[in-house]
């Protein structure tokens, strides 16, 4: 990578890393270290340390923390006043059953919705210190990883293998506490039964506590490192790694893409196509692969259910209507399709063996999810890169909420994950129902039309992040996928909105790269190396 020909605005001075809280991006970007622009001989003197990044982590870690110990604190107050198994009733007598059914469903996807915002918060959190670990391990190759599934070296690292597996596990423990969180409450009265719904004081208690866990995790874990940037670009990052000299750019690779790492990085003509995410990122395969598995698993669920129903219809414990097209709704009805069975045991067993059932089913579904935010956090650094192209540019800044609203796929990602575990709660129903304000032994409800719903839910879930990881970038500009070394090797002018093209004619190659202001598209049939580039580089 070569230096840039023009000179920079202003000289760095050391003196003015004392100014940096005070300055601020007037795009609403964090403080910035220096609006020089960086060049390979300079290394990096400018990179976001994306301190509003920071501020919005810590706000959403505080809001988990103080929601987990209001589900602690409501958890411990109707276990003392119900005991262990009771549960606090809101009385419901002047609605109709199917309202109160309705009623319950509303207030269990809220709760999802509240743990997938407590979760995702702590989630930012841990992902950072765990791209930081890596980092300083010299291991970190994209912006983003399997969060749960990648580890720092140690064991007890707080970013380390246990503490992530033991993270994996609180993770799927806290949407099974969701769904068991609200239940049907029934008073048994001379006159008439009186039906309403109640609160689980111990399926609160267990959810405070997991989240809680998880907060402290993902604290532990930015304490024990050294956090280089909070923010969410893969530029930023790949900026702070050069100017901390933990990354160096390569040269002769202006026109190689991340698919080029392991071929000799020599002179090379643009290409019309990029590869996809399906080839770039190896990770991106067994995602795909594993949301296939679950769809899979999923319909296969589906028919043992519908083949237990055929055998042993009749029987009590399956339902006597079978699935028709009158009987198939959304949500779970008097005239359902179902089979059912009792938990058996003491009490505390009772309560291990719910969360050992909702863990085992339950499991796979929250950890599909949980890896399909690689597919869409790649594609999104991926669509951020192509920007550099375009009229207006790339801004290397990056909300971590705005960039939610702003990218369809993180959007429908984030809209999946509370109403999927929703949908799961419809199919598989532990139907938690207290008498007298007290629980009784659980049933285990499978219902067979929205066991079919999910799975076709699922269905068009793995198809669109399939086509997505599939789809092959247009353009001559070389595809990154957020690999921080590939970046490097692509931009050698840095700055706060950036333009990727042609940049320079040479004998006998060209250098395509970034600058700040718009570039000319690169030339087709030249062959690109780099700026300085000799004749010694072959042509691959």
């Amino acid at each position: 990578m070569a230096a840039s020909s023009k000179p920079t605005e202003e000289n760095f001075h050391p003196s003015s890393l004392l100014a940096y809280d005070a300055l601020s991006y007037h795009q609403g970007s964090d403080s910035i270290i220096s609006d020089a622009k960086i060049t390979a001989d300079t290394k990096t003197d400018f990179y976001d340390r994306s301190l509003t990044s920071r501020r919005y982590a810590l706000v959403g870690v505080a809001c988990s923390s103080i929601f987990s110990c209001s589900c602690i604190v409501a958890g411990i107050v109707i276990v003392a006043n119900y005991g262990t198994f009771g549960v606090f009733a809101v009385n419901l007598e002047m609605y109709a059953l199917r309202k109160i059914s309705l009623l319950r469903e509303i207030l269990a996807l809220i709760l999802n919705l509240i743990v997938t915002l407590c979760t995702e918060s702590t989630g930012f959190v841990h992902g950072i210190a765990l791209r930081s670990a890596l980092a300083s391990e010299s291991r970190l190759h994209f912006n983003t990883n399997l969060r749960l599934l990648t580890a720092a070296r140690g064991w007890y690292n707080p970013n380390g293998a246990l503490l992530n597996g033991i993270s994996a596990v609180l993770l799927i423990i806290s949407y099974n506490s969701a769904s068991l969180a609200v239940c049907y409450d029934v008073e048994i009265q001379p006159q008439t039964d009186v039906q309403g719904v109640a609160f689980a004081g111990l399926a609160f208690l267990i959810l405070g506590a997991v989240l809680l866990l998880q907060v402290m995790i993902a604290l532990s874990g930015i304490r024990a490192v050294k956090i280089l940037t909070w923010s969410s670009s893969p530029f930023d990052l790949t900026a702070a790694l050069v100017h901390h000299t933990q990354l160096t750019p390569a040269t002769c690779r202006c026109m190689r893409s991340v698919c080029d790492l392991d071929t000799y990085g020599g002179p090379s003509k643009p290409s019309e196509a990029q590869p996809s995410a399906w080839h770039a990122h190896p990770s991106i395969r067994k995602v795909i692969i594993f949301l296939w598995v679950i769809v899979a698993a999923c319909a296969g669920w589906a028919g043992f259910v519908m083949y237990i129903w055929d055998k042993d219809v009749g029987m009590h414990q399956v339902s006597p209507n079978a699935l028709t097209t009158q009987t198939w709704s959304f949500l779970p009805g008097g005239l359902s399709n179902f089979i059912w069975y009792i938990l058996p045991g003491a009490d505390p067993v009772v309560c291990i063996m719910v969360f050992v059932n909702m863990i085992v089913v339950q499991g796979p579904l929250t950890l599909g999810l949980h890896c399909s935010e690689l597919i869409a956090n790649v594609i999104r650094d991926e669509k951020q890169w192509r920007r550099a192209t375009g009229r207006k540019g790339l801004m290397t800044a990056m909300n971590p909420v705005m960039m939610i609203f702003t990218h369809p796929i993180c959007l429908v990602l984030f809209v999946a994950k509370p109403f999927l575990h929703w949908m799961f709660g419809l199919s598989f129903n532990i139907l938690i129902t207290a008498y007298d304000g007290e629980l009784v032994q659980p049933l285990v409800l499978m219902f067979t039309a929205q066991i079919w719903n999910l799975c076709i839910v699922l269905f068009i879930f793995a198809c669109f992040f399939t086509f997505v990881a599939l789809r092959q970038p247009r353009g001559p500009q070389p595809a990154a996928y957020g690999h921080v070394q590939t970046l490097a090797n692509l931009v050698d002018e840095w700055s706060h909105v950036m333009w990727w093209g042609h940049k320079e004619e040479g004998i006998p190659y060209c250098h395509a790269g970034t600058s700040d202001h718009p570039l000319p598209d690169v030339k087709m049939d030249c062959i690109y190396a780099g700026s300085g580039a000799g004749s010694r580089a072959p042509l691959s």
